[in-house]
């Protein structure tokens, strides 16, 4: 299993990962690296309680996207007015329906 070194505010982490994965680890660890900044003034310079904030960040930004509609979800135009028109033949054939009981 090899072990991949990634840079977190100017500090070296090894992490180990399967074989073929070690570009995604140092990818991974960059978006860390991305958010320490904000988190490291925010934490007060507390670097356990930096890694919480990023981790708060990343949660944040992945319950966004989480409860974003997926892609191709909206319904086009055309398909809309179709299903209108469904609705009102459905419906002018229920008012000419004789009653039952």
């Amino acid at each position: 299993m090899p072990n991949v070194t990634i840079q977190i505010g100017g500090r070296p982490h090894a992490v180990a990962c399967r074989a073929g994965e070690e570009a995604r680890v140092q990818m991974l660890g960059r978006m860390l690296d991305d958010r320490w900044g904000a988190a490291d003034r925010a934490s007060g310079g507390q670097p356990e309680r930096a890694m919480l904030f990023v981790a708060l960040m990343l949660a944040d930004a992945l319950d966004e996207v989480e409860k974003r509609p997926p892609e191709g979800a909206a319904v086009s135009e055309s398909a809309l007015q179709r299903i209108a028109d469904r609705l009102e033949g459905l419906a002018d054939a229920l008012e000419q329906a004789p009653p039952t009981s």
